[in-house]
């Protein structure tokens, strides 16, 4: 069986648009695959967090997962800073790394663009602590969004140069991007991804948002004027955003949807998209909060780090082999 492994940084809550464009697909990938996921910790002090907020948000994230149908009897859930590899093969590929690949990449290049100042050194080299969480585990597979192939292509370098340099050691790679519901977009400014750090509430909806709220966000949604549901992106991304959300949680194709909308208006079809979303976070909260309350969580980290912790020393250990560092 094939592998494949992921990650979601515990930084704010969860959005619509993280389950749509990857959590949704892990549940999908686990009975086809070698499921390994992780919390990715380590990357969210990039940028400084608060520590009680920090723990809250790993700990929901986890819950949320479960809630989300990934069963961690065939997907290996993780907390990255409890495997201490990760860091290690990091420093490795860092050193392994140029400056001018460092720099193309957009998280750092688009904040140096804007003039940002405060900019972690952290910030700059994580991609290559990227490359670590993926080689580490011989992932075949990385499932990604569109903005986040890039991340994946320079992981295939780094492992290209180490096997050319040292020997075979990695896996090369591949990046698995969702071609439907791959991107959902701010419902207030859908030219733009939804994101966690979204200013404007509005624009996103959060797994845990009170579905009444979720509903209100939808029916406020950004539009247009031509008043035809059909999917353009280019000429109607508020509507063309709201089929790929309904099309999503529903599975019917998105010209069915359209079909079923021939000749009706934005209002109907707005208030079966918002009626979705709150059945859908209705019953995902309900599960969330029976697994929090159960106390499963510490459980399904400690045995999945257990089984995380055991390939990536291996791994590791073969790496320091062949690059000197066992001098016995």
């Amino acid at each position: 069986m094939k592998r494949m492994l992921s990650g979601i940084k515990p930084t704010g809550r969860l959005t619509l648009g993280n389950y749509i464009g990857a959590i949704r697909n892990f549940v999908a990938y686990q009975d086809d695959y070698e499921m390994f996921v992780f919390i990715a910790n380590m990357h969210a002090i990039t940028v400084p967090q608060d520590k009680a907020e920090l723990k809250k948000n790993t700990k929901d994230l986890i819950a949320l997962y479960l809630a989300c149908g990934l069963n961690p009897e065939k997907a290996t859930i993780f907390l990255q800073s409890d495997i201490s590899e990760h860091a290690e093969l990091g420093w490795i590929l860092i050193c392994n790394s140029y400056i001018g690949e460092l720099q193309r990449m957009t998280q750092y290049k688009d904040k140096t663009a804007k003039g940002e100042t405060g900019i972690t050194a952290g910030l700059f080299t994580y991609p290559s602590l990227m490359a670590a969480d993926i080689l580490l585990y011989d992932a075949d597979f990385v499932p990604v969004g569109v903005d986040q192939k890039q991340h994946v292509e320079l992981t295939r370098d780094l492992a290209e140069r180490f096997n050319n340099r040292f020997g075979d050691t990695f896996v090369i790679p591949e990046p698995l991007v969702t071609k439907v519901g791959a991107k959902i977009y701010s419902l207030q400014d859908p030219t733009k991804k939804m994101s966690k750090s979204d200013e404007n509430p509005k624009g996103t909806i959060d797994l845990l948002d009170e579905p009444n709220v979720a509903r209100k966000k939808i029916m406020s949604a950004v539009t247009d004027s031509i008043g035809i549901v059909q999917y353009d992106i280019e000429n109607q991304p508020g509507i063309s955003n709201l089929l790929t959300i309904l099309s999503s949680l529903t599975g019917e194709p998105i010209n069915d949807i359209v079909h079923r909308y021939t000749g009706k208006g934005y209002g109907d079809f707005k208030k079966e998209v918002g009626q979705v979303v709150f059945d859908f976070l209705t019953n995902l909260q309900l599960r969330y909060k029976e697994i929090i309350s159960s106390g499963v969580v510490e459980k399904v980290i400690q045995d999945g780090n257990e089984k995380a912790r055991h390939i990536a020393h291996k791994k590791v250990m073969k790496v320091k082999k062949k690059i000197g560092f066992q001098i016995f």
